[in-house]
């Protein structure tokens, strides 16, 4: 089971970065903080303080065609914010 998706890299992340040394992951829905931890750890080579979690239900979308209006929802998504002990960070883009 793949536990980290994505880093999760948006204006509201970065500054949580910046000014705290917390980073945030998009992860699988069915991992808890242990497992999180673990595949952070692994993954950066980093120690992690905390780890702190939220479910986010997916929202429902419309759009307006000319065959009509198509429906549809976002899926449902797991997000992990982990504070990294002081001193470590993580490079995303170290691997491009």
């Amino acid at each position: 089971m793949e536990i980290i998706i994505k880093p999760i890299v948006t204006e509201k992340a970065t500054k949580l970065t910046d000014k705290l040394n917390r980073y945030a992951f998009k992860v699988n829905k069915d991992a808890n903080k242990i497992q999180i931890s673990q595949a952070i750890e692994k993954t950066y080579n980093v120690t992690v303080e905390s780890v702190n979690t939220m479910n986010y239900s997916g929202k429902a979308k419309s759009r307006f065609t000319k065959s009509g209006v198509i429906a549809g929802r976002t899926s449902d998504f797991k997000k992990a914010i982990v504070t990294l002990k002081e001193g470590d960070t993580i490079d995303y883009y170290s691997n491009i």
